[in-house]
């Protein structure tokens, strides 16, 4: 029972030399979780406090506050979107403002789809 306790203990502290069997084995096991490990189990299916979902938005551009302030209605702001990514289905999903240290806007995130 020791001898089990010992290598958890090795194990779980990596003490290990480099150039052992139990090395690449410990080695392995972290890169098989790493690369086998499904994209869902990270994600939470939500973006918090923002209401979008992030299959829904499939990427995010900033643009100038003075462009978005000046943009009240989201058509506009979809033409000028569109003509930015050069993308002519481009949706505007949200926008949200980016605030500085001061709490100041100074520039905005508009996710689109």
């Amino acid at each position: 029972m020791s001898y089990i306790l010992q290598v958890i203990k090795k194990a779980f502290l990596w003490s290990y030399e480099r150039n052992t069997w139990q090395w690449d084995v410990l080695c392995v096991l972290i890169l098989s979780f790493i690369f086998l490990t499904p994209k869902a189990w990270f994600t939470n299916g939500e973006r918090k406090g923002r209401g979008v979902h992030p299959k829904d938005a499939v990427s995010t551009v900033i643009m100038n506050r003075e462009v978005v302030e000046n943009q009240k209605d989201n058509g506009a702001l979809e033409e000028r979107v569109r003509a930015l990514t050069g993308r002519p289905d481009a949706q505007v999903v949200s926008k949200r403002p980016r605030l500085d240290s001061t709490g100041q806007t100074m520039d905005y995130e508009v996710d689109i789809k």
